[in-house]
């Protein structure tokens, strides 16, 4: 079988650091934080008062009132980052190619806001009051549905989830679709809106979120530092336009990287926790690197999947020395996690945006609040601001609930 290329000729974000790509982008590079005192409900009686929302979302800019109605708040962002990724990607869906594009989207809870609405109402009124669109409103699978309706793609319309690594697995699916010749194009990353009361005291009862920081927001994510307590809750979307190369040169389209190596494993250990060798981590990772054919000394940078928890950081730094050996002090590392938050399903969306834009653009993020740094976690986080830098390949990094990884390979774009 003849495999395709596959590159990325389209990019959205849609984020705690602005509400489209090139000011997310922006922002990241300047170090800014998009970490603030939650403003979507009440959270003044929690522990951890504060996230990275996205910021005056007006769902009317880019769908009629009627249908916004209808829509949880994760499927407003999926349809608003499709419809700014096809502009960003001058790509037009038609009847001629319809069938060929795919949606593969990753959500890691879906429409949690809708479900405790409606649960409120449903004891407050009883069953009658319950409308029926509440279950079609909180299912994931309506992010790529609504996608598909708005946009008109008929190819392969799949939803995965799998908690943190959603959006990265969802990459790796769409990777292979077109790798095989199933499609040409496919929009895929994830979209996560689970900033709810709910949401928060979940994550909080699990010792998962900081705590420490309420009175200064902005410096509450830390990844690798050792005054992390915990990760910070976001949301939004990041997705990429996935194409055919043959396709998007036959366009005329910016390439913003290729797409080479997709790996994933389990840890098979825990419900919540990685296995402490970072075993599963290095798996996944070299999966990826086997598929891209690549050797452990080429990859240049990594977006890590850095969430800022005991547990994670130091285990994420396990697993890449394992890896990489003698190398591993040598990769650029990011944890742009310490500026948007942790956007759980969206998670590994945002930052393949950011990998893919980092290759594009020469440009390493940065990580901030990394001011006293762990020992445990000892490679090199560019913690000193942005770097300029022409990097070849570029891995990102998304570890999930349940020991599930993903690694995603991409490669600067030369043609």
């Amino acid at each position: 079988m003849n495999f395709k290329r596959v590159v990325v000729s389209g990019l959205s974000a849609l984020t705690p650091l602005g509400n489209d790509l090139k000011t997310t982008w922006d922002n990241l590079v300047a170090g800014h934080s998009g970490i603030a005192p939650i403003t979507l409900f009440d959270a003044s009686a929690y522990d951890s008062r504060i996230a990275g929302e996205v910021k005056n979302f007006d769902p009317e800019a880019f769908m009629p009132f009627k249908q916004t109605k209808r829509m949880d708040r994760f499927s407003q962002f999926a349809v608003a980052g499709a419809k700014m990724l096809l502009e960003n990607a001058a790509y037009q869906i038609t009847p001629d190619n319809a069938e060929d594009v795919g949606v593969i989207m990753g959500v890691g809870l879906g429409g949690l806001h809708t479900i405790e609405v409606y649960h409120e109402k449903l004891l407050a009124s009883g069953p009658g009051k319950i409308s029926p669109f509440m279950i079609p409103m909180l299912i994931s699978n309506m992010a790529p549905g609504q996608v598909a309706i708005f946009t008109g793609a008929k190819g392969p319309n799949i939803i995965t989830t799998t908690a943190c690594a959603s959006a990265l697995h969802a990459i790796g699916c769409a990777w292979n679709e077109i790798l095989l010749g199933r499609c040409v194009s496919v929009i895929t990353g994830g979209v996560e809106a689970t900033i709810t009361p709910l949401g928060v005291a979940g994550f909080t009862a699990l010792k998962a979120l900081s705590t420490k920081n309420n009175d200064h927001p902005q410096k509450a994510s830390r990844p690798f530092d050792k005054e992390r307590d915990g990760f910070v809750i976001g949301e939004g979307a990041g997705l990429l336009l996935l194409e055919s190369l043959e396709s998007a040169q036959a366009r005329g389209a910016t390439i913003y990287a290729e797409i080479v190596g997709y790996g994933a494993s389990c840890d098979a250990y825990h419900m919540t926790a990685p296995h402490e060798s970072g075993e599963g981590m290095a798996r996944a990772m070299r999966s990826a690197l086997k598929s891209a054919g690549l050797q452990p000394e080429a990859i240049d940078h990594i977006n890590a999947h850095a969430t800022s928890t005991f547990l994670n950081d130091v285990t994420e730094t396990k697993a890449i020395k394992q890896l990489f050996g003698s190398h591993a002090p040598h990769i650029k590392i990011s944890a742009t996690k310490s500026m948007t938050g942790h956007l759980l399903g969206a998670a590994g969306g945002v930052e393949s945006v950011f990998s893919a834009l980092a290759l594009h653009e020469g440009i390493i993020p940065g990580t901030i609040n990394l001011d006293n740094p762990d020992p445990d976690c000892d490679l090199d986080y560019v913690s000193n601001g942005s770097e300029h830098r022409q990097c070849q390949y570029a891995m990102c990094n998304s570890f999930g609930f349940g020991g599930t990884n993903a690694s995603v390979i991409f490669k600067r774009w030369e043609g």
